[in-house]
């Protein structure tokens, strides 16, 4: 049975298409069910003579995956190409290596176009298109009889227009033909209503050179030392000290959900296997870890989604578009810290099940960035993530120096920790030219603190 917004949402791009009009663009908040809605549409579309096959697109393995067996459901069919199927789900990154033979298809054909998760391509033109936005612009958009682009967050940390999309001027905030808003779908109970934690340190001091400095919070210490944030996700104290509060937590929702979960997203793998190992040997938690280094990383995560063990801990991998509806508690550990890959780990512990416990509760640490973020949760497009139309792109980091992509289409942070930091005790930290700390430097804390930020208390 569809929710209601899935219902208007798919009324409304029919009547557009019918209209002769060809790209429909639907803005619905992570966790909502956008991948039913699209192949809600393209059943509609089949049955009423429009198309004749369909595609679907998405920045991920795990994200195609789910896709397929979404619109195999929906559609009645196998979905995956071959003989007899009426359409396939494919990444973004496969695009550029489709031969002539699937491209003289499509140009034979009434062909409707899925994209999801569009934000990953960008540009307007080719000149400031990205490698996804090029392919999309030069391959896909003249060809396709109709197109869906969907996303939760619509928007680039590069500030980049989205492909395929329109903005108003000036403002240069995004036009979507349907928008169904986090506020909206915890009123509908399509999703839960966050709480998240914020992590904080009330005495820290940095002891370099036989000069002590003292500092009253994780923000302050960054503000004013050369230590990195990387440094605090990595601190074994720090490390336990979240991953204890995320346990506790999750021990007390599966005490109503037996099979509730946790997710740790992790900033490498190295980081990852340490997080295992102090969930299962200090926390005694039942661990799946999830990587891009893993042989089958699809297998591995739909053993997570069918059993009932308590964590998964995940590098880049579970980010946006997975589905694992019994995940209701997050650890928040990645180095990425821009709001919208932190809207889409949010993501992840917002689809509502059949369990009687419906809560979701985000841990991470009281960095800046991340405070802002945790502020302005509520509001569904931030002003501060509007495409900007300026002359040179150079001020913006391009998304390729901050991540890359793996052979599985994974976007991949780059680099490990070079650092070793202790909160609690002297250690000789030696650190490269990049540095964040003075070798021999001491780093010491006092109590933890936490600060929740409870959202949508008027809707829930």
């Amino acid at each position: 049975m569809l929710r209601k917004w899935q219902t208007e949402c798919s009324e409304q791009a029919l009547q557009k298409y019918k209209e002769n009009k060809q790209h429909f663009f639907c803005q619905a908040t992570p966790g909502s069910g956008k991948t039913v809605l699209a192949a809600t549409v393209a059943s509609r579309l089949l049955n009423e003579d429009m198309i004749d096959l369909v595609l679907c697109f998405s920045p991920s393995l795990t994200v195609s995956d789910g896709i397929k067996k979404t619109f195999s459901q929906i559609l009645n069919c196998t979905f995956n190409g071959g003989l007899g199927s009426i359409g396939q789900s494919l990444t973004y990154q496969s695009i550029q290596f489709l031969n002539q033979d699937f491209w003289k298809a499509l140009r034979n054909h009434r062909v409707f176009v899925v994209f999801d998760e569009i934000h990953h391509c960008s540009g307007s033109e080719l000149e400031n298109a990205n490698v996804w936005g090029q392919q999309v612009l030069t391959k896909i958009q003249g060809l396709a009889t109709y197109t869906l682009a969907m996303s939760g967050t619509p928007w680039r940390s590069d500030s980049l227009p989205i492909v395929m999309s329109e903005y108003s001027d000036p403002q240069g905030q995004i036009l979507v033909d349907y928008q169904y808003t986090l506020k909206q779908a915890i009123f509908d109970k399509v999703c839960r209503s966050p709480k998240l934690v914020l992590v904080d340190n009330e005495h820290l001091s940095v002891t370099s050179d036989e000069k002590v400095e003292s500092f009253s919070s994780i923000l302050e210490m960054l503000k004013q030392t050369k230590t990195s944030y990387q440094s605090v996700i990595h601190n074994q104290e720090a490390m336990e000290y979240l991953l204890g509060l995320g346990c506790k937590k999750l021990a007390e929702i599966r005490t109503q959900s037996s099979n509730a979960g946790g997710l740790v997203v992790a900033s490498s793998v190295q980081h990852a296997q340490t997080i295992q190992k102090i969930l299962s040997e200090k926390y005694s938690q039942s661990v799946s870890i999830v990587t891009y280094r893993h042989e089958d990383p699809l297998a591995e995560i739909e053993r997570y989604r069918q059993n009932d063990a308590q964590w998964i801990v995940s590098v880049g991998m579970i980010s946006e578009g997975t589905d694992i509806p019994r995940l209701q508690v997050c650890c928040h550990m990645s180095s990425v810290k821009t709001e919208l890959y932190f809207r889409q780990v949010l993501g992840r512990i917002l689809r509502v099940n059949h369990a009687s416990n419906q809560q979701a509760w985000l841990f991470t640490f009281a960095e800046q960035s991340l405070i802002e973020f945790s502020e302005r949760i509520e509001q569904d497009i931030p002003d501060s993530c509007l495409f900007a139309k300026i002359d040179s792109l150079l001020e913006f980091e391009p998304e390729s120096q901050r991540t890359h992509l793996t052979s599985n289409g994974v976007l991949e942070e780059r680099g490990e920790v070079n650092s070793k930091l202790s909160w609690s005790g002297a250690i000789n930290t030696e650190f490269n030219s990049t540095g964040y700390l003075s070798t021999y430097d001491e780093l010491r804390l006092g109590a933890f603190k936490q600060r929740v930020i409870s959202a949508f208390l008027a809707t829930s």
